[in-house]
This record gives C-alpha cells, sequence and structure tokens, in this order.
C-alpha cells in the first residue's frame, strides 16, 4: 500500500491492517527479530486520529529503528544491556518529534544489527532478521527490520541510520527505496551512537513516488530546468549479474564515466574500507569504552570481536590512513566541480545467505558504501531487479540534501522494485 492509500482508510481500520500484516509476517517478524515493538491496536487507532491530516505524510504510519527515544519504550539500540545503562526517555528524539508534526503515525520500533554495528541482519539477542521473501538470506544491515518491513508491506514508510552503509544496504538486499542523510545533523545528534562523525539519519519506502513526498516533506525538494550531470561508476569485484543489471539500470540516468575520471574515483575510492574500518572503529570503542569490561559477555560474538580490534587502534594508525581520507575528500570535490551526482553500485551481490555472511564479504560492501559515508554525503538508494528476483541497488550520490538531482533522479526512475 502506497502512501495515499493508508490516508485513505479511516482510523480504526488502518490500525486493524497494520495489526493484520504485522501477524501476517514472515516467522522473523512474529519472533521479534524484525519488531522490537507494535502499539497495540487501541493505541495505534488513537494515534491515527489524533495525527493531522495535513500534508503528503498526514496519517502514514511508520516504524523507527529502535536507535531513537519514545518515552514509555525502552532504547535497545539491538543490545542486551543498553536500557539498564542509558537513562529512561522522557522526551522524543528530535527525528520523532519532526514526523510528529508532519502528521505520521508511529507504529512500533525495529529491530537491528547490534548496536548498529553491522551490514547483514544477524542479531545474536533477538534472532537474525531475514529477508521477507527469501527465507535463509538476510535483509541486510544494520536498519534489517525497517528496511524488511517496508518490504513485506507491514508499513509504507520506515526509519534507518546510515554509518557505514545502513540503509543502502538493506534497501538493496530488500529491494526497496532508501534516503541517506548527512552526518552531524540534528535528526541523528540524539540517538543512539555509534561513529558520531559518520552517523546519519534516513528512511525507506516501497516506491520512488513516496521517497519523493517524504523528502519533500522532510527535507524540502529543489528542482530545475537543467538536466544534471552525472556518470556511473563501475567498481571491480561485482557478482556478474549485479553488474551487468545495475550497469543496464543506471543507463536510465547517466552515461558511464570517461576513463579518466573512472581512474581517479576508483584510485581514491580503493583504500576506503580499510581507512572507514579505522576512523569509525576508533570511535566506536570511544563509545562502547566505558561498557566493554563490565558487559563483556553480554556483547554478542560479532560485537565482541569488534570492539577487541576497535581497541587496538592506536594514533599511528589513524594518522597513517589520513592522507587516505583527504585524497578521497579531495577526489569527491574535484568531481562534483564538473558533475551534479554519482551513480555506483550500492552492493557487490544481492542478498547474502547466513554462511556468506563473512568478514570477506563485509568488506566487499564496505568498498562500495565506505567512500560516501567517509565524505559524509547524502545519497539515493534504488533497488535493482535481478534475474533470480533477488535485487541489488544504486547508490545515487550528491553533495547536498537539497540538490534539484533528487527530484530529478525519483521522477524519472519511478520503476517497481520487484
Amino acid at each position: 500500500m502506497t502512501f495515499s492509500q493508508w490516508q485513505e482508510l479511516a482510523p480504526e481500520a488502518a490500525a486493524r491492517e497494520l495489526h493484520r500484516r504485522a501477524a501476517e509476517a514472515w516467522p522473523a517478524a512474529q519472533s521479534g527479530a524484525v519488531l522490537a515493538v507494535l502499539r497495540d491496536e487501541a493505541a495505534l487507532a488513537a494515534a491515527f486520529r489524533e495525527a493531522p491530516r495535513r500534508g503528503p505524510l498526514g496519517g502514514v504510519p511508520y516504524l523507527l529503528k529502535d536507535m531513537f527515544d519514545v518515552p514509555g519504550w525502552p532504547t535497545r539500540a539491538g543490545s542486551s544491556f543498553l536500557a539498564e545503562v542509558r537513562p529512561a526517555a522522557t522526551a522524543p528524539s528530535a527525528l520523532v518529534r519532526e514526523l510528529a508534526a508532519a502528521g505520521t503515525v508511529l507504529a512500533g520500533k525495529t529491530q537491528l544489527f547490534e548496536f548498529a554495528w553491522g551490514l547483514t541482519g544477524e542479531n545474536a539477542h533477538f534472532g537474525d532478521c531475514e529477508h521477507p521473501y527469501f527465507r535463509g538470506r538476510t535483509a541486510g544491515g544494520s536498519s534489517s527490520g525497517s528496511a524488511a518491513a517496508v518490504a513485506a508491506g507491514v508499513v509504507p514508510f520506515a526509519i534507518g541510520t546510515d554509518t557505514g552503509g545502513s540503509i543502502r544496504v538493506p534497501a538493496s538486499f530488500c529491494g526497496v527505496f532508501g534516503y541517506r542523510g548527512v552526518p552531524r545533523q540534528a535528526w541523528i545528534g540524539d540517538a543512539v551512537p555509534l561513529a558520531p562523525s559518520f552517523d546519519t539519519a534516513g528512511w525507506f519506502t516501497a516506491n520512488a513516488a513516496d521517497l519523493r513526498a517524504s523528502v519533500a516533506a522532510l527535507i524540502g525538494l529543489r528542482t530545475s530546468e537543467r538536466v544534471p550531470s552525472g556518470c556511473y561508476l563501475e567498481p571491480p569485484d561485482l557478482d556478474p549479474d549485479v553488474a551487468h543489471a545495475c550497469r543496464a539500470a543506471a543507463d536510465t540516468f547517466t552515461a558511464p564515466a570517461d576513463a579518466s575520471t573512472r581512474d581517479q574515483l576508483l584510485g581514491a575510492f580503493a583504500p576506503a574500507a580499510e581507512i572507514y574500518g579505522v576512523l569509525a572503529g576508533a570511535e566506536s570503542w570511544h563509545i562502547h569504552q566505558p561498557w566493554a569490561e563490565r558487559f563483556r559477555d553480554r556483547y554478542g560474538p560479532l560485537l565482541r570481536e569488534r570492539l577487541e580490534r576497535a581497541r587496538d587502534i592506536g594514533a599511528a594508525q589513524i594518522l597513517a590512513v589520513e592522507p587516505g581520507r583527504q585524497a578521497l575528500e579531495l577526489a569527491w570535490a574535484r568531481f562534483f566541480l564538473s558533475y551534479d551526482f554519482l551513480v555506483m553500485p550500492a552492493t557487490p551481490s544481492p542478498a547474502l545467505t547466513r554462511a556468506d555472511c563473512t568478514p570477506a564479504s563485509r568488506r566487499r560492501m564496505l568498498g562500495l558504501t565506505a567512500p560516501v559515508s567517509l565524505a559524509g554525503l547524502p545519497c539515493l538508494t534504488l533497488p535493482v531487479e535481478l534475474p533470480s528476483g533477488l535485487t541489488a541497488g544504486l547508490q545515487v550520490v550528491v553533495n547536498n540534501p537539497q540538490s534539484p538531482v533528487i527530484a530529478w533522479v525519483l521522477e524519472k526512475g519511478r520503476y517497481s522494485s520487484g
């Protein structure tokens, strides 16, 4: 159901329909691996009645990644102990307040990879979030529950966060549309932090029209009569079917990069996963240091491993990667002197099986997502259907959250997510 179809329902009917959809969801959702909490039907109907119906988001239900505060609900961030050490919320997060002012209806919270520190849908405490249509494959992460719930049609709109790819990867794996904002924005400032220099807020929708409406309502949408200038960058190490499908999908918007642009960008992007691992890892250790020893046994195995690696990151490592970061930022700056946007694949493969959720797969994904994260750039994720019925995605990277490219792409890219 689209935004407008939800808006046509009476409050009680909307609450009933949402509960029906959640109840009929796949086992991962019912087990709590997708939904952390769902408002009961009576409370939800009351929220629909109270929501202002003006504007494009009035009366649209949404789910919230459990990194943001809502009074009366614990904020766990996919962990086993955070609610015990973090003060209970006395006021909603800034983004929740903004969404309420826009007329949206908060239906509940979604699960995530523990502390948002991963690109798969794994969670040792609440269960892995599987793809809603391809059992045995991950929904991606860390915003796994939000992407999966939109893909399954439980809600038309869900909030996520993206530090190193946590909106772009699950949007690609689940075949939905995504918007990633920019770091240091008010909306992310009071969320549970992962790596504050890189943390961003964003969201998922099931179609381009609804993504366009949500960006217009929450960010502001600029348009231009000038056709924007962009190019497509195809990195190495893509699965062949992903490379072919992304190349064909990108052709809707732009031509491949010329040899000089391609070589300059690929050269600057090559060390991005390593640079991101050092810089984001050091910030994440700073966040977790007060808890790391006290709650060591209450972190999941993947988080314990990442904490141990992050703990050992020293000043020398940070200094060593700084030239690479500066070179990457310079490459982006030079690119945007000539172009308005860059299109590139968001993932090197479709949704991973549980067995394929390995460190090597994580590095492959970060090779595509980290260049955007390190530069703090906003971008869209557009789904790309593969012959198997699985999906990949395209990143459309811009240098400004209000770039006219966003409106142009979402108008031009009104195609089914499959």
